[in-house]
C-alpha cells in the first residue's frame, strides 16, 4: 500500500503517520508551496509535491494534474490531515472509498468548519474529533473512529488535547486498513 498524506499547513499529523508507517506512507501533498509540512517531509526523505489552485483556469484541471502526479507515485490510499480545500468530483471519482480526514470535531456537530477546534470550545460541544471517509459532502462521509474530548478552559490545552487525539487515534486506523489489506 502506498499512502499519500495532504496537508495546507504545519504538518504535525503527517510526521506521526510517516514515522509510524515509513514503509507505507511515500508522499506528501500540499495545496500551499510554502507550508511546512514540505519541510517535515524533506527531512523525513518522503516525495512530495504541491500546487496552488491560483496556478490553474479550474478546480477539474487543478485536480487532473493532481491525479497525475497521484498516479505516477502509484498512491492508492489519501490520507487528509489538515488540509483546508474541499475534495471535488475529479478526485473523488478517480478515489472513491480512498480518502480519508481527520475532523477536530466530535462530528456531526462543526462538520465543515474551518475553526472547528475554536467553535466547539466556544460552544461546549462537539468536543472530540472524527476520522471519517470523504464523500461527495462536507465532513459528511461515513465514519470510521471518534474520540469524545473533555472541555477545558484554556483554548490552547483544549487544542493540545485535540491534536495528541489525533496522533492516537489516526494512527490506529491506518494500521487497521493496513492490516485488512493484507
Amino acid at each position: 500500500m502506498k499512502i499519500a498524506v495532504f496537508a495546507s499547513g504545519n504538518g504535525s499529523n503527517f510526521q506521526t503517520l510517516a514515522e509510524q508507517f515509513p514503509d507505507q506512507v511515500k508522499f506528501v501533498f500540499s495545496d500551499h508551496h510554502d507550508a511546512y509540512v514540505l519541510e517535515r517531509a524533506e527531512r523525513l526523505g518522503v516525495a512530495k509535491a504541491s500546487l496552488e489552485l491560483k496556478e490553474f483556469s479550474s478546480k477539474v484541471d487543478y485536480e487532473k494534474a493532481l491525479v497525475e502526479i497521484l498516479e505516477d507515485q502509484e498512491i492508492n490510499l489519501i490520507l487528509l490531515a489538515g488540509y483546508m480545500k474541499i475534495i471535488g468530483a475529479t478526485m473523488l471519482s478517480k478515489y472513491k472509498g480512498k480518502i480519508i480526514n481527520v475532523h477536530p470535531s466530535y462530528l456531526p456537530d462543526f462538520a465543515g468548519s474551518p475553526h472547528a477546534i475554536e467553535e466547539s470550545h466556544e460552544a461546549k460541544k462537539g468536543l472530540g474529533i472524527s476520522i471519517h471517509y470523504v464523500d461527495e459532502g462536507v465532513d459528511t462521509g461515513e465514519l470510521i473512529a471518534q474520540i469524545p474530548l473533555a472541555y477545558h478552559e484554556d483554548l490552547e490545552v483544549y487544542e493540545r488535547s485535540v491534536h495528541e487525539a489525533e496522533h492516537k487515534l489516526y494512527p490506529e486506523v491506518v494500521r487497521q486498513i493496513i492490516l485488512h489489506q493484507q
